[in-house]
């Protein structure tokens, strides 16, 4: 998974409403999107009859393959509100943080003779404020997957390995391979 696609899950689930769960409502949601009965019928490949008495609740229940093609059409339509997300995209740097979840191979350059060599770690971390802000703001300005992974070395450095300046003065930290990377607000 890319950082890119790590960050986007994170502030998705933050802003994402449910889908709609039941037959009636699923139906009703594919009408107002279509515009009308017959098209969510020639969607489903069922008569429009169908479709209206899923809209009017008469009937509860979907066959199994009706079900699942409903519950797809649901999902591959269902879109997040836009200022919500704004909303998420601006609290996460602005007051929560964020929490990252990664196991990845950390390098690093440090003074000679240190034992600091490269090797995979797992580290679940709370990013404060202002370094949540440095990820999104890189992922908003469009920055490549290598360049968020340079960040995130760089948010880690300095969150973990040098403890906001408190050690380890002058590590630089390289993210590499990474097996798993998860953020959360």
């Amino acid at each position: 998974m890319t950082i890119d696609a790590a960050l986007h899950g994170a502030l998705t689930g933050a802003f994402t409403r449910p889908a709609p769960k039941s037959a009636g409502a699923q139906v009703r949601y594919l009408v107002r999107q279509h515009g009308g009965t017959r098209a969510v019928a020639a969607l489903l490949g069922v008569s429009q009859r169908t479709v209206e008495r899923y809209v009017r609740d008469q009937t509860k229940r979907p066959r199994a393959g009706l079900a699942e093609k409903t519950t797809a059409e649901v999902r591959h339509r269902w879109q997040p509100q836009v200022p919500a997300r704004a909303r998420a995209r601006k609290a996460a740097p602005a007051t929560e943080g964020l929490t990252i979840d990664v196991r990845a191979r950390f390098g690093f350059t440090a003074a000679p003779g240190t034992t600091d060599d490269a090797r995979t770690r797992h580290l679940p971390l709370a990013l404060p404020p202002h370094q949540a802000a440095r990820l999104l703001d890189a992922q908003a300005a469009g920055a490549t997957d290598r360049e968020l992974q340079r960040t995130a070395g760089d948010v880690l450095g300095e969150v973990y390995f040098r403890d906001g300046g408190q050690r380890a003065q002058g590590l630089d930290v390289e993210l590499t391979d990474i097996e798993r990377i998860a953020f959360e607000l």
